[in-house]
């Protein structure tokens, strides 16, 4: 059974060196093996969640032009098009940012906006 397995072997790489192709991984022995053919899995990217903007805006309560500005500035996920018409962020990249958010919240490296000075405000002034 070894000899006829390496056998089979030699002629794939003698094949593939002829054609100038990719040594082709032996197939199981049984055809009834669980396992995938090795053609139908050719590095097939892992598949990714992506989310379109309703989506985004349940899981980020930020406005859409603090998101777009956000990209702009590389602070954000950038979106991508599916299509011409459909716009779409990974889920994923979404998510690491949201945990990057909260362990600078917590490490206390996220600066907060300075309270307004009400003394300027024109209208509803401020008594002295």
């Amino acid at each position: 059974m070894a000899t006829q397995s390496s056998t089979r072997t030699e002629n794939r790489i003698t094949l593939a060196t002829e054609k100038s192709l990719a040594v082709v991984p032996e197939t199981p022995e049984r055809e009834d093996a669980r396992t995938p053919h090795p053609r139908t899995n050719r590095s097939m990217p892992p598949y990714r969640a992506t989310i379109r903007r309703t989506q985004l805006r349940q899981i980020v309560p930020v406005a859409d032009t603090t998101i777009y500005e956000m990209e702009q500035r590389g602070e954000f996920p950038r979106r991508f098009n599916l299509t011409p018409r459909c716009v779409v962020w990974d889920l994923a990249e979404v998510e690491a940012w949201i945990q990057a958010r909260r362990l600078a919240s917590e490490a206390a490296a996220t600066k907060r906006a300075p309270p307004p000075d009400v003394k300027q405000r024109k209208t509803r002034p401020v008594r002295s």
